[in-house]
């Protein structure tokens, strides 16, 4: 490093746990960390010095403090990583029930770096020299989580309207982001932690004492290895409350006007999350639930509506019928959606009567409104995963045209889990991760110690609303209940938590690692209890919205949240 380079901080003593079971001394890798910064133009700065040599150092630098220009590394004998405190998103530090101390650094991408497992302490040190270069607020509903941002952000000074963290209808941060499964985002919550964080801590908290010196530094904790233990007084969750189940909506005639209106849409919404929709009435209800009707239409304006839309359906299949073949081989993305869907057709809830067999006129349909789709949504088109979506619905509508507009509005609320970025993605199993901390810190932080802290094994519960983890029939009673909104928008998120903590006695109490974690995740398909989980996540939804109110509704009186 006296090629330009700063050494900030450096650690021994810092270990990788590996996957396997911890019953030898091959599972853990030693190493050591180090924080350095380097110079941005160290190539033209000494020309002298070979390009490797300088790659390799990997932080020869002037003392500056842009957090781009300053690297988190860690080295080990089997290799090293690095990430610049630039983007550096989020830490989290804590100790195992087992006595393991460990931290987490996740990046701004949303990827997780492997724990850190501090066998001879230096956590406290290494916060500190983070501080030089960055801000590290404690989440408001997990004191062992901190978010980071720059020095110099101004994302505080920003106003709530210009964030868009909060509406009219509910103006809490929670409250948002349980409502939002996309706009509100990780990325907001560390623009609102550090102002959040004084008004949600008590005044006797310790985290209301700062030093003169470093004021912005996290509460100097007690001597290691036991400083990891952090308790979230502004966020104690009350007692989970009981809920039941109700009947299933079974007179639709009581909400229909003279002129065939709904005249209280809002009852039967919150009928059908209560209890579900007879199979009778499915055809018809599923039919308002995605928007195909207007609540306040008519019967004669939904007459119309059939019209239109299936005028407007056959002109869309009429596109991709008449492309010849030597059209299409020049056109290799229809070519390629084509070859899609057929495979994934061809695999699509055989079991089902209504589309096993070879030749069965079910699997025509499924074929050709998801071309259809094609040509309605080209910019997306097919993704891996639309099958298993408008399966159900052409099985409840009989009825191609139907089955096609469903499935527009279907997509309309998770079109997102499809894109190619999969950003929308990460958000989710970001904030899902977000609420288990808040609800069972010990289960996430065992999680944390076997590299599942990241819960890529919920991926497809949350991509396709869990159609693969339920029966046929009871998907049919899921998704109907999570297309009401009630009582939030980001129910499936809570369906999650109630899964996951109904698993935590198999999973903490025998030791899984990440494979079998993932296994035994695998193997709850077709297994779970439908009726128990939606119990579950409604309780988990009431004792937040409870904590809610004794904690957040207060801070939202301050004026500066208006």
């Amino acid at each position: 490093l006296s090629l330009g380079g700063v050494l900030i901080f450096e650690k021994e003593g810092v270990y990788l746990h590996t996957n396997a079971k911890r019953s030898n001394h091959d599972t853990t890798i030693p190493g050591f960390i180090r924080i350095v910064e380097r110079v941005r133009d160290i190539y033209t700065a000494c020309p002298q010095i070979d390009r490797s040599i300088i790659e390799m150092i990997e932080g020869c630098l002037c003392m500056c403090c842009n957090p781009a220009d300053v690297m988190f590394l860690f080295s080990g004998h089997w290799g090293s990583f690095s990430l610049p405190l630039s983007e550096l998103y989020s830490l989290r530090r804590a100790r195992f029930s087992l006595g393991r101390n460990f931290m987490v650094l996740t990046s701004r991408g949303g990827d997780p770096l492997p724990p850190l497992h501090f066998h001879r302490g230096g956590t406290r040190e290494l916060l500190r020299a983070m501080q030089r270069y960055i801000r590290l607020a404690p989440s408001p509903v997990d004191g062992r989580l901190f978010l980071a941002y720059p020095h110099d952000s101004g994302a505080l000074s920003q106003s709530f309207d210009e964030l868009q963290l909060f509406d009219d209808a509910s103006s809490d941060l929670v409250s948002r982001f349980i409502q939002d499964p996309y706009a509100t985002t990780f990325g907001g919550f560390s623009k609102v932690t550090n102002f959040f964080r004084g008004a949600l801590r008590p005044p006797e908290s310790p985290l209301h004492s700062r030093t003169p010196s470093d004021p912005h530094a996290p509460h100097p904790a007690d001597d290691e290895p036991g400083f990891e233990l952090i308790t979230c007084q502004g966020a104690e969750l009350g007692p989970r409350p009981v809920v039941n189940r109700g009947q299933p909506l079974d007179n639709w005639e009581q909400f229909l006007d003279p002129e065939g209106r709904i005249t209280d849409p809002q009852k039967v919404k919150e009928l059908v999350f209560r209890g579900g929709i007879v199979p009778a009435l499915r055809k018809e209800v599923w039919k308002f639930l995605l928007g195909f009707y207007p609540w306040n239409s008519t019967a004669k304006e939904r007459e119309d509506i059939i019209r239109v839309k299936t005028d407007e359906y056959f002109r869309m299949k009429v596109q991709w019928k008449s492309v010849s073949e030597e059209q299409e081989m020049r056109n290799s993305l229809l070519r390629g959606y084509r070859s899609l869907i057929e495979r994934d057709v061809n695999r699509t809830d055989r079991q089902n009567p209504f589309f096993s067999g070879n030749e069965n006129p079910g699997l025509k349909l499924l074929h050709d409104v998801l071309m259809t789709y094609c040509m309605y949504n080209f910019d997306l088109g097919y993704v891996q995963g639309m099958s298993d979506l408008l399966a159900p619905l052409l099985f409840v509508t009989q009825n191609e045209v139907e089955s096609f507009w469903c499935l527009t509005g279907f997509m309309e609320l998770v079109h997102q889990n499809f894109e190619e970025s999969q950003e929308a993605m990460k958000q989710q199993l970001l904030q899902l991760s977000l609420l288990l901390r808040a609800l069972d810190p010990e289960l996430c932080d065992y999680l944390d110690s076997q590299d599942s802290g990241s819960l890529c094994f919920c991926f497809r519960w949350l991509l396709i609303w869990y159609k693969r983890e339920f029966s046929f029939e009871d998907i049919l009673s899921l998704w109907e209940v999570l297309w009401t909104r009630l009582p939030c928008a980001n129910f499936h998120l809570l369906m999650a938590c109630a899964i996951l903590e109904s698993q935590r006695g198999e999973l903490i109490g025998s030791n899984h690692d990440f494979n079998t974690i993932l296994k035994h995740i695998n193997e709850l398909t077709m297994k779970l209890d439908l009726q128990t989980v939606l119990l579950e996540a409604e309780g988990i939804y009431l004792q937040l919205a409870q904590c809610k109110v004794r904690i957040y509704v207060p801070v939202l009186r301050q004026p500066q949240l208006l």
